[in-house]
């Protein structure tokens, strides 16, 4: 079985790798689509192999109950998002909008970026692991500036200003959990590795931990686009190609969350340490309580759902930083929810924007009547990110709620104040989208993949109904295991 493992883990590497080089120079953009959607697939099926076939971990590479369901996830929205992308970027070719050159280079990054997610999480290295997130950042600015225009380009260098502002202060605190860990473990690669991190982290310097922590959280919470560091998020969502928002929203923002709560559970093992929970729930409010605000200025449809992108990674830092089993637990099933259902969102979205010509939320009018599909897509979507029942996303927020009502009553009234100013202005925006008046302009001819849309609305309702008993043993495992 360790065979299989280590077998399928060469493929969540060496796949993405190869399809990224060969598509640089694969001309043809239906051939190249393919190839991006077959890669994709093939690194999603490896990720199922890994649930049941663990490989040995070595310094560089681990496979654990933690990080295994974010692989699977990540694998599965990277398939997801690449069968839209082969409608969605054909469109922007028919239009004009990218040449054959910049498809081949989006086809190759995209590929790219997926080697660098999936050797983040399996990264078994600190050193490792902020290499990939650094290397996903440069690829994600590169992929952010793909249109050319002046407003693509100011976003794309927005983002890798602030990215590399917050990758650099990681680089620092990556660097002092080495210094705290060496006195005890020596020099070397030993002294970097996670599992034998969390063995002696009781051992460790508390004052270089607590240090260490602050600027990781500062530096991946950028990453996450936490507030106040929020600030490349919604330029990068709005001037970048759909198909690169779900992934921003549905992985690379959990990617880098992943990230904080590694260096969580080492300071969690270290009794001597600053409490880290304290942190996560003060930023996680903030972000939560700006973006609700921030919501009802939006006009661009994008921006919209980039800033409701910030308000859950809130939600969800802030249930790790309650922390205990039950708060963690809900943020697990939380991030799940929310990486399916706003890349469904973002599906949506990018049709909408494409077949009525605009992202202004003003002229959009009318979709349940001129596009039903999307229109109703659009809608469910909402209505599961605004955390309303059947869907999983009312779940895991009542479950955010519950447990801060139990241990932090006075908590629980700035949470609930970010809930419900997030809901209003969603369903508000989103009445006029679907059921104003639609215009007389005829809609322009696009080709929609809807299937990738309806299979995660399908599964966060699917969630919000049952979940099976082996997953909520999981959940459970590794709630237990963050602390």
């Amino acid at each position: 079985m360790s065979a299989l493992g280590g077998l399928a883990m060469a493929v969540l590497l060496l796949v993405p790798a190869g399809a990224g080089l060969l598509l640089v120079g694969l001309a043809d953009y239906r051939r190249g689509a393919r190839l991006n959607v077959g890669a994709a697939l093939a690194s999603f099926v490896a990720a199922l192999l890994l649930i049941g076939a663990r490989p040995e971990a070595n310094l560089y590479l681990r496979v654990d109950d933690f990080n295994i369901y974010l692989i699977v996830l990540n694998n599965l929205v990277s398939f997801t998002t690449s069968v839209f992308s082969a409608s969605y970027i054909a469109h922007e070719l028919e239009t004009g909008k990218l040449t054959p050159a910049y498809l081949r280079f989006y086809h190759a990054t995209y590929q790219a970026l997926l080697f660098a997610m999936n050797l983040a999480l399996l990264a078994n290295n600190i050193g490792l692991l902020w290499v990939a997130i650094e290397l996903a950042t440069l690829i994600t600015v590169l992929m952010v500036g793909l249109y050319r225009t002046p407003a693509a380009l100011e976003a794309a260098w927005k983002y890798f200003i602030l990215g590399s502002l917050g990758i650099a202060l990681a680089l620092f605190g990556t660097i002092l959990v080495y210094l705290a860990a060496q006195p005890v473990m020596g020099q070397g690669l030993p002294a970097m590795a996670w599992d034998r991190l969390q063995a002696h982290a009781g051992q460790f310097d508390p004052a270089l931990l607590n240090l260490a922590f602050v600027f990781l959280l500062l530096g991946y919470g950028t990453k996450a686009g936490l507030a106040p560091l929020h600030a490349w998020l919604p330029d990068a969502h709005a001037e970048g190609p759909t198909p690169i928002s779900a992934v921003l929203s549905g992985l690379l923002l959990n990617v880098a969350l992943y990230a904080v709560l590694r260096f969580k559970m080492l300071m969690s093992a270290n009794p001597a340490a600053l409490a880290p929970g304290p942190l996560m729930v003060g930023l996680g409010l903030l972000s939560l309580l700006f973006a609700g605000l921030m919501l009802y200025r939006r006009g661009d449809i994008k921006r919209l759902f980039a800033y409701s992108s910030i308000e859950h990674m809130g939600i969800i830092t802030f249930a790790f930083g309650m922390g205990g089993p039950l708060a963690n637990f809900a943020g697990l099933l939380h991030m799940t929810m929310h990486s399916l259902t706003k890349s469904a969102i973002f599906f949506a979205v990018g049709h909408i924007s494409q077949v009525k010509g605009t992202q202004r939320i003003s002229t959009i009018r009318g979709l349940t009547a001129s596009h039903p599909l999307l229109g109703w897509g659009l809608i469910a979507g909402v209505i599961a990110i605004a955390g309303m029942p059947p869907f999983g996303v009312f779940m895991s927020e009542f479950l955010v709620v519950s447990s801060t009502f139990a241990r932090q009553p006075l908590l629980a009234l700035p949470l609930v104040l970010g809930l419900l100013l997030a809901f209003g202005t969603l369903l508000w925006r989103v009445h006029g989208l679907a059921f104003g008046v639609p215009d007389n302009a005829p809609a322009a001819p696009v080709q929609a993949s809807v299937w990738p849309m309806l299979t995660h609305l399908g599964l966060v309702l699917l969630a919000g109904i049952w979940l099976p008993g082996p997953l909520v043993a999981w959940f459970h495992h590794v709630a237990v295991l963050l602390g």
